[in-house]
């Protein structure tokens, strides 16, 4: 009978610890779980993706699928965007550019018929043969070269890209009211996405007055059709 009261007042004290121990993992702060990667290009088809205000429609067939990459084989093609949107996200993609080539990633595009391409609404990461061509000697600061926050900021560390005909594997970070480039494992921006210093910014670029730059927190992701050829692939994202 002993043998039993203690037996019971070890099994209460045992739930009454368990009990408090959930109790404090419940208030205590936590970091909040991240999404799982997902695959937004299959390596085969352009399932998952549409032409800017196109949606619903076939993708041009200048947009090709190759080797397991997506290709712009040729201009007029219009941009190529998500079906789904994003807000706080970590994106992953490799980029290929050709000879004197340009194109972009550009994010939280608004797809609205008042908007006539992914740029007037979308902050974009430069993709662009720095060598070759002329973009790379405009706007300040070599702030239109590869990996810039587009004529805004350019990269901290230029030795980061590689050139033309080479993959670079490029990284961007949106999450809280911050953003962050990564080029072939080097961090190269930095910005917040909104505020003071982000105002100035845009007080500063090409961007001023624009209506809608920037004014969504959700939108698409648009690969650029700048009329030259270029190539994405193992693209994957992960919502934060």
């Amino acid at each position: 009978m002993r043998l039993f009261r203690l037996t019971a007042v070890g099994l209460l004290a045992l739930s009454i610890t368990l009990h408090l121990a959930s109790a404090n993992a419940a208030v205590k702060p936590g970091k909040p779980k991240k999404g799982k990667w997902e695959k937004i290009f299959d390596g085969k088809t352009l399932n998952g993706w549409h032409n800017y205000l196109k949606q619903g429609q076939p993708v041009s067939d200048k947009w090709k699928v190759e080797d397991g990459a997506i290709t712009l084989t040729q201009g007029r093609a219009g941009d190529l965007v998500t079906d789904k949107e994003y807000g706080d996200f970590e994106l992953e993609l490799e980029w290929k550019i050709a000879e004197k080539g340009n194109s972009g990633i550009i994010y939280h595009v608004k797809e609205d018929p008042k908007y006539k391409a992914t740029y007037e609404t979308g902050p974009e990461m430069q993709v662009l043969d720095n060598e070759r061509h002329p973009d790379a000697k405009m706007g300040r600061n070599n702030n239109r070269t590869a990996g810039s926050l587009y004529d805004m900021l350019p990269p901290t560390d230029p030795s980061a890209y590689k050139p033309a005909g080479e993959w670079n594997k490029a990284k961007l970070i949106v999450k809280d009211g911050k953003a962050e480039h990564y080029l072939n494992g080097k961090k190269i921006v930095e910005y917040p996405t909104s505020g003071p210093e982000w105002d100035k910014m845009i007080s500063e670029s090409k961007f001023k007055g624009w209506e809608g730059f920037n004014k969504y927190s959700t939108g698409r992701i648009a690969l650029q059709d700048h009329g030259d050829r270029v190539w994405y692939r193992n693209i994957r994202i992960r919502e934060l």
